[in-house]
């Protein structure tokens, strides 16, 4: 027992330490390269054009970066432990197609332009909640917690919210069409600091409040049936839960577009790595999530500099390959019997 704490320790040291040096090293990487050492002097400088690079443009995507990455994998480790279902993601209950039929809806009527850009936010927020009310009170009629029920409701929202969001596309303009294509897409140019704000602070709280289900969780992976045996509220658990990470979702997609692939494959990872005890997977899947989405936006502003890519494409590519690396990796263990 005491090795695995060491080890969780160890391994816990070594994400926040890579998770530095990335942080590090999107300051200094872009159009316009800013040397490591020259950063101290830089930020006394406050009329500098470097200033204003690293203030408020670089920094605030690192750290939107860091919050919607650790949100979306913690929010993918709770779901695949509540549905005890390895394929289960955030985006997989449909809170995604909720969220751009939002956007797209808001688009087309043009209310982004005259009540503001804030617009898009509040729309996306209002598609996902919506999405999480129809599948939240489905699968929890009759007081039941039926979580295959759920799932299924979450998958054919997501198809019905695409087939429909396909339609607004179809019949807007050329310039609407391009606006939804990119937020659909998945963007860190959030200049708003505010959303930045909230959207760190609620994943901070989530990652706090979910660690006090860990124990729980673990009892989880047994059934629930085993779960309630051992003294969990199984019930209670699960709709605290699906609520923590439904509403991480909906938060991450308003602020950030979809980002597709984080709250697939960094669970996996680093329950490949560590194991599946919750007490780190959480912790793991939070730093893990948030460096592979600052590494991911690395590689989107620099591929094609000076132009840049939408960062779900760089997570689709990325996470996808690592996706197939990882269960290739797990069935290599079980053949050998690890």
């Amino acid at each position: 027992m005491t090795n695995k704490y060491l080890s969780w320790t160890l391994f816990t040291l070594l994400l926040v330490i890579l998770l530095v040096a990335a942080s590090l090293l999107s300051l200094t990487i872009g159009e316009a390269s800013i040397s490591l050492t020259d950063i101290p002097s830089l930020l006394q400088q406050k009329e500098s054009m470097e200033y204003f690079i690293l203030t408020q443009i670089r920094l605030p995507r690192i750290v939107l970066a860091f919050a919607v990455g650790g949100a979306l994998s913690l929010a993918g480790a709770i779901l695949q432990g509540i549905f005890r279902n390895p394929l289960v993601e955030p985006y997989t209950l449909g809170i995604s197609g909720g969220a751009a039929l939002g956007v797209a809806f808001v688009i087309v009527l043009g209310f982004h332009l005259t009540i503001g850009m804030f617009m898009l936010p509040l729309a996306g927020f209002a598609g996902a909640m919506t999405t999480i009310l129809i599948v939240g009170v489905l699968g929890f009629l009759r007081g039941g917690t039926d979580i295959n029920k759920m799932l299924l409701i979450g998958v054919m929202i997501s198809f019905v919210a695409s087939s429909a969001m396909m339609f607004l596309m179809s019949i807007t303009t050329s310039e609407n069409l391009h606006g939804i294509v990119f937020w659909i897409m998945g963007s860190l140019d959030e200049p708003n600091k505010m959303l930045i704000q909230i959207t760190l602070y609620s994943a901070l709280a989530g990652l706090l409040f979910s660690y006090l289900f860990a124990r729980p969780l673990n009892a989880l992976l047994l059934g629930q049936e085993k779960a309630a045996h051992l003294g969990i509220n199984s019930k209670t658990t699960i709709r605290l839960l699906f609520i923590t990470a439904s509403l991480l979702t909906g938060i991450c997609v308003s602020v950030a577009g979809v980002i597709g692939f984080v709250g697939l494959v960094i669970p996996h990872l680093i329950r490949l790595i560590a194991g599946s005890d919750y007490r780190f997977l959480l912790i793991g899947s939070f730093l893990g999530g948030g460096l592979f989405l600052i590494l991911s936006d690395i590689v989107a502003r620099t591929i094609i500099s000076p132009n840049e890519l939408p960062i779900g494409v760089i997570t689709g590519i990325a996470g996808g390959i690592l996706f197939i690396i990882v269960l290739n990796q797990s069935r290599n263990k079980k053949r050998h019997g690890i």
